[in-house]
């Protein structure tokens, strides 16, 4: 008898990338992304990366109530069929767009047992197990998701996450390049490199690649509220409100450019990004908080 498929937990938070958030998730996520590349696949973007796509993908509903649908039925179908290579990926999307990326890699990890040389399948194992916080273990699949003749520009740009997140942002931005040498220009790719230079604390480098960034035809409401982020953090206020405003309200915008000023107005945050991934993992934590806490509360 096949085992059941990891069902998608109605009490866990919905995150998916298509969701539009109030302006203090959005900044909670943005702020996330800056000090640990943690929540950008979620609120602001593909930064780790999203869960590949199957040969033939079913397009993912973006409404929360259309997507848990969809996810019980591609988790049926897996149950019917857990080899199924299209159908364990298209669940493991659907998983990852309910945040639920547990179980995700557990769906993929089958997939790739199932699949051990196809790259496809483990680039989107890696990727998972990089969005679920395994960090070593994603880095050492996605090695053996390309190859020199056979490179994927989204793994390799997945690895510079990767990278950055274990703070190594000189071999993260080596990824990067190398990515961009195989998709020029690519938006997502560029703010991964953009954010990757504020992390090491090189803000105007970060905010001369995020101009770049949202200059391009694909630049979406991700990459333009991580540009905000940098003009903020260069105390660069109501140029940061002017580009968060392209997307948000101008109450909305206000109060992402608000909650950042708050932010680094706490004068040991950058010490402590700097000291430790744990202390970076702390501040992380503290950062969200604030800047999820309504705005009457600040």
């Amino acid at each position: 008898m096949n085992k059941a498929a990891p069902r998608p937990d109605a009490s866990l938070p919905f995150a998916h990338a298509g969701a539009k958030r109030n302006s203090r998730a959005a900044c909670a996520a943005a702020l996330m992304i800056l000090i640990g590349l943690s929540g950008c696949s979620k609120g602001l973007g593909d930064v780790t990366g999203s869960i590949g796509k199957p040969q033939a993908p079913a397009k993912i509903p973006t409404e929360e109530g259309a997507l848990r649908r969809f996810a019980d039925e591609w988790g049926r179908r897996y149950d019917a069929n857990p080899k199924d290579k299209v159908v364990a990926m298209t669940y493991a999307r659907a998983l990852h767009g309910l945040d639920q990326n547990t179980q995700a890699v557990a769906v993929l990890q089958n997939t790739a047992i199932q699949n051990p040389n196809d790259m496809e399948v483990l680039g989107a194992y890696g990727k998972a197990l990089a969005d679920a916080g395994r960090l070593t273990e994603a880095a050492d699949i996605l090695s053996r998701a390309h190859t020199p003749e056979r490179p994927n520009w989204s793994v390799v740009s997945t690895q510079g996450t990767i990278a950055d997140e274990l703070g190594d942002h000189e071999a993260a931005r080596e990824y990067y390049r190398e990515a961009l040498k195989i998709h020029p220009n690519d938006p997502t790719v560029l703010s991964n490199m953009g954010l990757s230079y504020a992390l090491s604390r090189q803000l105007p480098r970060a905010e001369e690649t995020l101009l770049l960034a949202a200059a391009q035809p694909g630049a979406d409401m991700r990459v333009r509220q991580n540009l905000s982020l940098v003009l903020a953090l260069e105390g660069k206020f109501p140029q940061a409100e002017e580009w968060s405003r392209r997307d948000l309200s101008p109450i909305e915008a206000a109060a992402n450019v608000a909650s950042i000023r708050q932010m680094i107005s706490q004068s040991n945050t950058w010490r402590d990004i700097a000291a430790s991934p744990a202390n970076a993992s702390a501040v992380r934590r503290k950062v969200s908080a604030a800047a999820a806490a309504p705005a009457e509360e600040r």
